[in-house]
This record gives C-alpha cells, sequence and structure tokens, in this order.
C-alpha cells in the first residue's frame, strides 16, 4: 500500500471558478478549493480543532481506541461531537470518523469567507456548491479505478460529504476486502464513518448486496458503492458516468 500514500490523485483534480491551496499539520493534510486563498484561516482552524481533539483524548483515552460508539460529557469540543454523532448512527467507533470531520469543521469555518468550498482530507471530502461538481472514484488496482465518476449536484446550504473507505488503498484499517467503499451523505463526518462500516462489512464480492443495503438504511446517508475487484454495487440516489 506504500505506493497510494503519495496523494497523487491530487495531480488530476480541478474545481471550476476556484483556487486550490494545501494545509497541513501532523496527521493532517488537506486540500482546500475556495473562492480565494484562505491558507491562514485554514490553518488556525486547524490548528484550533486538532487541539480540541488532542486535548479531548488525553483525558478521555478511549475515545481514541473504541470501535464502538462513545457518550460525550457535556460541553464536549464540536469536532469530537461531530464524531461521536456520526458513531453513534453508523456503529463504529468515533476515530473512524476524524479525517471527514476535520475536513467538515473547517469547511464550516470557512463558509463565511467563501461560499464555494471544498476540503478534501485523504480522500474524504467537504463540499458546498451552487454548481454541479464531478468526483472520481479511485479504487486502486481494480479495473474500475478511474474509470467512474460521481456526479453531485448543488449542494444545500451546510454541504455534505464525500467519503471512501478501502482495503487496498491507504494506511487505515479495514476489516472487509473493498477496493472502494463509498458514501454521500448529509455531513462528512456521517459519510466518514459510514464508509468505514460500508467497508468493513464488504469482505467478498459476495458479500457487497448486503453491505450495500445495511448502511444505506443509516439516516442521512444519501447513497453508497462498492467495488471489489471488477464487481460494482450501488445504492440510493447517486448519478454516476463512466
Amino acid at each position: 500500500m506504500e505506493e497510494y500514500l503519495r496523494r497523487f490523485y491530487r495531480e488530476n483534480m480541478r474545481a471550476e471558478g476556484l483556487v486550490s491551496f494545501t494545509v497541513t499539520m501532523k496527521e493532517s493534510d488537506l486540500f482546500i478549493w475556495a473562492e480565494r486563498d484562505l491558507s491562514a484561516e485554514a490553518r488556525d482552524s486547524l490548528a484550533r480543532h486538532r487541539a480540541d481533539l488532542e486535548d479531548f483524548i488525553i483525558r478521555q483515552r478511549r475515545f481514541g481506541t473504541s470501535f464502538g460508539p462513545y457518550e460525550l460529557p457535556e460541553g464536549s469540543p464540536p469536532v469530537v461531537t461531530v464524531m461521536a454523532a456520526a458513531a453513534a448512527r453508523t456503529g463504529v467507533g468515533p476515530m473512524a470518523a476524524v479525517a471527514g470531520a476535520i475536513a467538515e469543521v473547517v469547511g464550516k469555518d470557512l463558509a463565511p469567507l467563501s461560499p464555494e468550498i471544498m476540503v478534501e482530507n485523504g480522500g474524504d471530502i467537504h463540499i458546498r456548491s451552487a454548481r454541479q461538481r464531478r468526483v472520481g472514484v479511485f479504487a486502486g488496482a481494480s479495473p474500475l479505478s478511474g474509470r467512474l465518476n460521481l456526479l453531485l449536484p448543488p449542494t444545500p446550504e451546510e454541504g455534505l460529504g464525500v467519503c471512501t473507505s478501502s482495503a487496498t488503498v491507504g494506511p487505515s484499517f479495514s476489516a472487509g476486502r473493498a477496493d472502494s467503499a463509498l458514501v454521500v451523505a448529509e455531513s462528512a463526518s456521517l459519510a466518514d464513518a459510514a464508509a468505514s462500516a460500508l467497508g468493513n462489512r464488504a469482505k467478498s464480492p459476495e458479500h457487497i448486496e448486503e453491505a450495500l443495503n445495511s448502511v444505506a438504511t443509516i439516516t442521512g446517508v444519501t447513497g453508497c458503492l462498492v467495488i471489489i475487484g471488477d464487481k460494482l454495487g450501488v445504492r440510493g440516489d447517486l448519478e454516476l458516468e463512466g
């Protein structure tokens, strides 16, 4: 999987009418499109939310290791709150939502400065756009990789999330065998957690239908797809071209 650790897919990413910039901090590596360069504002947002998360994990160590939903104390930080809410809906641990949650909270912080905003964090995307956008589907060594695009209509005002889990691409753990387990949901934190749940259930081509049926019923999930080798399954309101 080492060959996929360099985010080469960004070399082909475009967003008409927007400028792009990157912000990195420890494990977070954000690729952002906005109406103008908001690097400084994005860095401030990322630093604040990362500090909130790191401090919370020091005080609540099980939050960082739990493989199931986690009950929060009152007054928990925003990034922790959206992670826990996503975990509660999907049945996975809150850290399964961390990449999507970071993209989401940073994107929402930047929204007042740029109504058109997209934040990608390791393949997990928070998007808020008044126009149709196209998202490519990468699936490692699958023959379907790079041959499909997801067409997203204009988003609701609060945006939505497009997130992908994989057992064959990248360093994240998955209990399944999916080359790509993609979810579109009402938020990036929920999409990230749901993609993890979907990938965990997709243990073979024979499990694709069962995995999709399970995740497609989660409140807030718009649609999902799974690719294992040359097999593809789709559920929900997704428009694909290829």
